[in-house]
């Protein structure tokens, strides 16, 4: 057994992981403040990815100057998208508005396939040293930036909804939002928070992802990998789905281990983490650490 290769695949399980779990977050905010599972997540990220290589390519940006510019747009864009497309839809059946979710992210891959095209581009270098060797391993200096930036936003987000005003009335909103609004909370303001945060901290997720593996229409597909995640660790847990991503940054990277090792099917890395989300909903529907839904009839 190749034990260097093994212990290679995980840690960067452990790496992507933590990505992956900084994007259920934007799963589980939206769910936790408005019941809605946004299926176009993995675009926002995308959009995000594109929009930073836009500011540093054609404008020749600083990256730390294209990174704000780029989350300030994604934090306006979040705001439009709530504010236009979903807040009509108050209201109406949940199914309905999964749907449209679904269809907003069809028409946003055709868009930026349209503006951006199809072909996958890289970033300029960003930094002076591309790969850091760890303890004999080799660690592309993006990947470090992913960890420090993955732990700050973590921090950042139990700090919000631990003590700022604006996370306790999201956290008094996703337990109640009648009760939330008799107290005087704005669910029109925190529905716009919750959308222009997950479209921020996706954002992130893409520029650093697109640093490592060229930005695509393929990056959108982190959307969906997440998913299987965000169910593991619970659709309502901020802390499930950190863990949840983690698992299945693991697994995933266990899987490409053993079908390049072993099994030779040469298709492991994709659909592993779907198995995983098949085993949870049968074993434990709710998640690790999701709250179980009890109805009495």
């Amino acid at each position: 057994m190749n034990w260097d290769l093994l212990f290679q695949l995980l840690i960067n399980g452990v790496i992507v992981g933590l990505l992956y779990g900084v994007v259920a977050m934007c799963f589980v905010l939206i769910y936790k403040s408005t019941q809605v599972v946004n299926f176009a997540q993995g675009e926002f990220l995308l959009l995000g990815a594109w929009v930073c290589l836009y500011f540093l390519v054609e404008y020749e940006f600083p990256f730390w100057l294209g990174f704000l510019l780029t989350m300030g747009f994604m934090a306006i864009f979040g705001i439009v998208v709530q504010t236009l497309i979903l807040r009509p839809l108050i209201g109406e059946p949940i199914i309905s508005i999964i749907m449209v979710t679904i269809g907003f992210s069809t028409f946003m891959q055709s868009l930026m396939n349209w503006v951006f095209g199809n072909s996958a581009v890289r970033f300029p270098q960003i930094f002076e040293v591309e790969v850091v060797n760890i303890g004999g391993l080799n660690v592309e200096t993006a990947y470090l930036m992913s960890i420090a930036m993955s732990i700050i936003i973590m921090i950042v987000f139990f700090a919000f909804f631990r003590y700022s005003r604006f996370g306790l009335a999201m956290r008094a909103t996703a337990y109640n939002q009648q009760i939330a609004q008799s107290l005087g909370i704005s669910i029109k303001q925190v529905f716009m928070m919750a959308w222009a945060i997950s479209a921020v901290v996706s954002a992130v997720a893409g520029i650093i992802i697109g640093m490592v593996s060229a930005v695509s229409n393929a990056l959108a597909f982190i959307g969906i990998k997440v998913f299987p995640a965000v169910i593991v660790g619970g659709l309502d847990s901020i802390v499930g789905g950190v863990f949840g991503g983690i698992i299945i940054g693991v697994l995933e990277n266990l899987a490409e281990f053993v079908d390049g090792q072993y099994l030779h099917w040469g298709n492991m890395y994709q659909i592993a983490p779907f198995y995983i989300l098949i085993i949870i909903l049968m074993i434990k529907p709710y998640g690790l650490f999701g709250t179980p839904d009890i109805e009495r009839v």
